[in-house]
C-alpha cells in the first residue's frame, strides 16, 4: 500500500492489525536464529509492537523504522518507556535503553544511517505490501544488510480470492523469488491460526496460516 494508507490507518486509529501481545511465533522461533546478547535486530515497519519489548528483553539492542509518528509515539507512551526524541533529515530519532526507533521512510535508510544490524526481524512489514511494491520492499532490505546476517520473517498464506489485503497473502513460492537471489531461505515452521484471527475469519477466509523462514543473507 502507499506510504498515505498507513500514516492515515494510524491517524484514525484503524489499526485492527495490531496485535495486543507478543506474537506466538516469535518466542518459539526466535531461539532458531541464535541470536546472541547485545546483538542489533532491526524490525523493519515496526508499528508500536510489543515485539520490541520482548526483543530488549532478550538483552538484544533495538532498532526499528516506522512511517506514522503516532505510532512511535504511542509505543513509548502507552508503554511507560521514556524516549529522547532528536529531530532530523530524514528520521526523527526515538531513543530509550535498549530500544532506538527512527521515525520516516523505510525506503530512505542507508547502511550508514542505520548501523549495524546482526538480524532482521519481520513480522508485519512484507505482508503489508501489495505484490507490485515487494521487489523495492525486499531489494532495499538487501543493500542494508551484509553477508551472513540472519533473519526471523514471518508471513500469511490464506485463499486470495476470499480476502483483499492488507495483510497479503505471500505464499512459499512467492517468497522464494523474491529472497533466494540474495538470501539462503529455510522453512521453520507452518501453523493453522485461523481460530485465533476472529476479524479475518469474519472477513470470509476459511483458512489462515503463519509460515515462518529463517533468511541468511548471501
Amino acid at each position: 500500500m502507499q506510504p498515505q494508507f498507513w500514516l492515515d490507518r494510524w491517524r484514525t486509529g484503524q489499526i485492527a492489525f495490531h496485535q495486543s501481545g507478543v506474537d506466538r511465533s516469535l518466542r518459539r522461533h526466535w531461539p532458531a536464529l541464535k541470536v546472541g546478547a547485545g546483538n542489533r535486530v532491526f524490525a523493519p515497519l515496526c508499528g508500536k509492537s510489543l515485539d520490541l519489548l520482548w526483543l530488549r528483553d532478550q538483552g538484544l539492542e533495538v532498532l526499528g523504522v516506522e512511517l506514522a509518528p503516532a505510532a512511535v509515539e504511542a509505543f513509548f507512551l502507552e508503554n511507560g518507556v521514556p524516549a529522547r526524541r532528536r529531530p532530523g533529515t530524514p528520521f526523527d530519532a526515538y531513543d530509550a535503553p535498549g530500544i532506538r526507533l527512527l521515525c520516516g521512510d523505510f525506503f530512505a535508510l542507508t547502511p550508514a544511517l542505520l548501523g549495524r544490524v546482526d538480524t532482521v526481524y519481520d513480522r508485519a512489514a512484507l505482508i503489508s505490501w501489495a505484490p507490485a511494491l515487494r521487489d523495492g520492499y525486499v531489494g532495499q532490505l538487501a543493500k542494508l544488510v551484509g553477508p551472513g546476517t540472519r533473519m526471523l520473517l514471518i508471513t500469511l498464506e490464506y485463499r486470495e480470492s476470499q480476502m483483499a489485503g492488507p495483510p497479503f497473502a505471500v505464499p512459499a513460492e512467492e517468497v522464494a523469488r523474491l529472497y533466494a537471489p540474495q538470501f539462503e531461505v529455510l522453512e521453520i515452521g507452518r501453523e493453522d491460526i485461523l481460530l485465533h484471527e476472529a476479524r479475518l475469519r469474519a472477513k470470509g477466509l476459511t483458512e489462515l496460516f503463519e509460515v515462518c523462514y529463517q533468511l541468511v543473507r548471501l
